[in-house]
C-alpha cells in the first residue's frame, strides 16, 4: 500500500483540526460544482446534506469569533472533527479504501486539534481573538478548498 494515496485524506484531517465544518462544506461545494470524489459516499449527493454542510461551515466561521466560543478540544468539538474528518477523508480516499482514508483523516485531525489550538492561543495573545480567527479562517478555508479541488475531478456527463 502506497501511503501517498492518502495524502488528501491526511490533509483534510489537518483542515478539520482547525475548522470542523470546513471539510464538509468544501466537499459540498465541490459536489455542487459538479466535481466527483474517488471515494464512494452517497451522503454527498443528498441536497439536505450539501446545503446543511455549507450553512454549518459558514456558521462556524462566524461563531468562532465569539468570546464564548469553546476550545476545539472540548468533547463536542472533537466529536465534530472526528465525524467531519472521517467522512471527508473517506470521500477523498481511493475507491475501495474509504475506511483507511477515514482513519487517516481522523488520526490527523484529533492530535492536530491540540497543536492548532496552542498556535491559535499564542496568536490570540499577540493579535486578539477576532484578528487571529480571521487569519486562521482565511488560511484554512483556502487550504481546504485547494485540497478538495486537487482531490476531485469534474463529473463526466
Amino acid at each position: 500500500m502506497k501511503i501517498t494515496k492518502f495524502v488528501y485524506s491526511a490533509l483534510i484531517g489537518f483542515v478539520a483540526s482547525c475548522r470542523s465544518m470546513t471539510p464538509m462544506a468544501a466537499l459540498a461545494a465541490a459536489r455542487m460544482a459538479g466535481r466527483g470524489t474517488s471515494g464512494n459516499l452517497l451522503l454527498l449527493d443528498r441536497p439536505l446534506f450539501k446545503y446543511g454542510a455549507l450553512a454549518m461551515g459558514v456558521g462556524e466561521l462566524f461563531g468562532d469569533k465569539m468570546k464564548s466560543a469553546p476550545d476545539r478540544t472540548v468533547l463536542l468539538g472533537l466529536s465534530a472533527r472526528v465525524a467531519s474528518a472521517g467522512i471527508a477523508g473517506a470521500a477523498l480516499a481511493p475507491s475501495g479504501e474509504e475506511k483507511t482514508g477515514a482513519a487517516i483523516a481522523v488520526s490527523a485531525a484529533v492530535p492536530l486539534a491540540y497543536a492548532t489550538l496552542a498556535a491559535r492561543k499564542k496568536a490570540m495573545a499577540g493579535i486578539g481573538q477576532t484578528r487571529s480567527g480571521l487569519i486562521e479562517d482565511t488560511l484554512i478555508v483556502a487550504i481546504g478548498a485547494a485540497v478538495v479541488f486537487f482531490a476531485t475531478r469534474p463529473n463526466r456527463r
